[in-house]
């Protein structure tokens, strides 16, 4: 360990809190630090956060709407229905008064966003447009917690087709740099992708989109992947960690350790300084550090199960929050105002 490279982090980290942006090579460096300069990194990220999101974090909450045998061939995935050896449950759309527990119970949690997600391409027949305008509905009536959806690509038509039934934010995730993009998915395009979000903002729709890290990408095509959301303008990413699913083609791979997934939040809020940094799937590969995705740059939790995998317990993360003495950003009314 070096004074150079403390001083060289506390140059970056001054920049940045001055509004200047971070570089790629930055970032390629940042990511690259030995572990030992870690807790200093994350110090300089911890800075950050609090410059531009202050102690407030945001929670969200999503429900698997239908499951199983979806037409994309994500690699990571174990609803695809082109892995055949996969334990995720198989089942069409959920009732609507189902939905709307999950909704109100997210509410009471603290989430001010509730995800409604369905495998394939995107929204292509009429069942699903008559289902999709019932949630939205429901929701709206039953609760004020922000309508979010999940539907994979959007064309321009089917963005504002949502919008018209209510939906307030679009998830749409990158997944991974657009280099290493054929590794992950070939049943569509990474353009796809980019378009998915434009359609979504050009909709009106409040945008959500970020990636999984651990699936065999370089740590430079990390940084890659963050330069593109903020070339996007992306205002809520988040972050998930490979959680390899039996069956699937990354079955095999090693989960990412500790360190390595603080440093990648650590080095996400360097290079979207003022973005919501959401922390989603794979924490539990953090073990007795999840509190700590906080002091590395993260602002936002999604908050109870996954699509296919159990979540950490609701009752644990709400004591973090209050041990962390972080509020919890509910303010779904206040921001559909500003909007």
């Amino acid at each position: 360990m070096d004074n150079a490279t403390y001083q060289r982090i506390d140059d970056i980290t001054h920049r940045v809190l001055d509004g200047d942006e971070a570089s790629a090579s930055e970032g390629q460096w940042l990511i690259s630090l030995h572990h030992d300069y870690l807790p200093w990194l994350m110090a300089g990220a911890d800075r950050i956060r609090k410059t531009h999101r202050g102690d407030e974090i945001e929670v969200c909450a999503i429900s698997n709407v239908r499951s199983g045998n979806c037409s994309e061939n994500c690699s990571f995935c174990s609803q695809s229905g082109h892995h055949k050896n996969t334990l995720a449950p198989v089942y069409e759309f959920i009732d609507s008064n189902e939905l709307t527990r999950q909704a109100q119970r997210a509410r009471e949690w603290g989430a001010s966003d509730f995800g409604v997600v369905s495998k394939g391409w995107g929204m292509r027949s009429d069942k699903e447009r008559q289902k999709l305008g019932e949630y939205f509905s429901a929701m709206d009536k039953n609760s004020d917690i922000g309508r979010c959806a999940s539907l994979g690509v959007l064309t321009e038509s089917t963005a504002s087709e949502l919008k018209d039934m209510g939906l307030e934010n679009y998830h749409h995730n990158l997944e991974s740099a657009e280099s290493f993009f054929d590794n992950v998915c070939t049943s569509h395009s990474y353009q796809e992708n980019i378009d998915t979000i434009r359609h979504a903002r050009d909709a009106g729709l409040r945008v959500c989109a970020g990636g999984i890290l651990g699936m065999g990408e370089s740590l430079d095509q990390r940084i890659e992947l963050a330069v593109q959301l903020r070339d996007l303008d992306v205002e809520s990413v988040p972050l998930n960690f490979l959680s390899p699913q039996e069956g699937t083609p990354m079955a095999d791979r090693e989960p990412l350790s500790a360190y390595e997934i603080l440093q990648s939040i650590a080095v996400f809020r360097y290079l979207l300084p003022k973005a919501e940094i959401r922390i989603a799937g794979g924490r539990q590969f953090l073990g007795d550090m999840q509190s700590m995705i906080f002091m590395a740059g993260a602002s936002g939790v999604m908050i109870g199960d996954y699509l296919t995998t159990s979540g950490r317990s609701v009752d644990d993360d709400l004591k973090m929050f209050d041990d962390l003495k972080l509020r919890v950003r509910g303010d779904t009314q206040q921001r559909r105002a500003a909007n």
